[in-house]
């Protein structure tokens, strides 16, 4: 029985709970999450982006059934320090309901 977050707006699974890497990341909206994997996303264009721990290289992530913005996935860092979060996604917890 594996736990499932979904987008809030249309409950399209977006996320295992087993993904769940932090609940400790920030996002504009408040509070959010840093997944190893996603699904039932549409990635969006590159781009560079000046977050809160450094330069990035940036996607933005949608549901892939409704569309709603649902957070990001990291690229590429271009601070060393900072590579573990390349290829992972963060989401916005006001994006997700918990299944």
């Amino acid at each position: 029985d594996r736990r499932l977050y979904s987008c809030n707006n249309c409950f399209n699974p977006v996320a295992l709970s087993d993904d769940l890497i932090s609940k400790a990341f920030l996002a504009a909206s408040g509070r959010a999450f840093l997944f190893k994997h996603a699904m039932n996303v549409k990635i969006g264009y590159k781009v560079d982006k000046e977050l809160l721990t450094g330069r990035f290289t940036v996607a933005d992530i949608y549901c892939a059934k409704c569309g709603e913005v649902l957070g990001w996935k990291y690229v590429r860092a271009h601070d060393p320090t900072q590579a573990y979060k390349e290829g992972k996604y963060v989401i916005e917890r006001t994006k997700l309901v918990k299944k």
